[in-house]
């Protein structure tokens, strides 16, 4: 079958679905990923012949698009602040907000970490997209990361060696721990924070597919984790180190109050590229 006709045919399924830009925008990573083809190879070229175990693999993808599936799941990566990472069921698909807090540890880092080595630690890493961006960014820094998933770790571990970073990964139920093992100058965690009342707002293809435990957390206790990280971090923080969260935007002024509880200065609300708070830093 020819690439333009089976286009065609993909566009027609889809887009009871999807918006064309989104549709769109999956068939060319398909292309890119199953023909090693761009969008503008093909442009010039839309009598080119998809061969069948081509159009089998199309095929498949399709009808997990139609059943809502992320499309990285499908591909099985995707890209976060500029490099490659792997992801499957048992990790979150990064999200833009995740960049632009990593962006802000960077941008807080730089001058000293030119100076001397930091220890940074990632709390609830799941594919390991901050603590391997960070080891890219600020490579004298030195990156441990925990998650409660030994499969969730198992994916950290592929990106750090995909990404040609070292990072000490520990398999840790943060909510049971008593304390931390090491000194760290950087703590950073974005743990789940979406309220299960925030369930009927949200799409098909995050609900059904993504992993519930690194999503949501009961609605009387909403901030079970930042309370807990908080508390380990008041001891394990170095004397100028600082704390960073990605928050939910709903609870950014709960979450602030919840800080001061713990003593925190210097609390830092810091919004998104849409005007929404989804970021917080403090020290102690």
């Amino acid at each position: 079958m020819k690439i333009k006709k089976y286009k065609t045919e993909f566009f027609a399924k889809l887009l009871p679905l999807f918006p064309e830009t989104e549709v769109e925008s999956f068939f060319y990573l398909l292309t890119e990923a199953y023909l090693d083809k761009t969008r503008i190879q093909l442009a010039l070229d839309p009598n080119f012949e998809i061969k069948p175990e081509h159009y089998q693999q199309f095929e498949k993808a399709l009808a997990r698009l139609i059943q809502q599936e992320p499309i990285q799941y499908i591909l099985g990566d995707t890209e976060f602040f500029g490099y490659p990472f792997q992801v499957n069921q048992h990790t979150l698909i990064p999200r833009p907000e995740t960049e632009e807090l990593v962006a802000w540890i960077i941008e807080d880092c730089k001058f000293n970490i030119q100076h001397s080595i930091f220890s940074i630690l990632d709390i609830g890493t799941g594919s390991g997209c901050i603590p391997i961006s960070l080891a890219k960014e600020l490579p004298q820094a030195k990156l441990s990361a925990i998650d409660v998933s030994v499969e969730a770790l198992k994916v950290a571990q592929l990106n750090a060696s995909l990404n040609k970073v070292t990072v000490n990964f520990i398999q840790q139920d943060i909510l049971k721990a008593e304390n931390l093992s090491g000194k760290y100058d950087v703590i950073v965690s974005n743990p789940p924070y979406v309220r299960e009342q925030e369930k009927e707002f949200m799409h098909k293809n995050v609900l059904e597919f993504e992993p519930e435990l690194a999503l949501f957390v009961e609605n009387e206790n909403p901030l079970i984790f930042y309370r807990k990280i908080a508390q380990l971090a008041k001891t394990a923080l170095t004397e100028n180190g600082i704390l960073y969260f990605e928050i939910n935007e709903y609870l950014a002024e709960e979450l602030k109050s919840m800080l001061k509880e713990f003593d925190c200065r210097e609390i830092e609300l810091k919004k998104d590229i849409f005007g929404k708070f989804r970021m917080c830093k403090a020290s102690f």
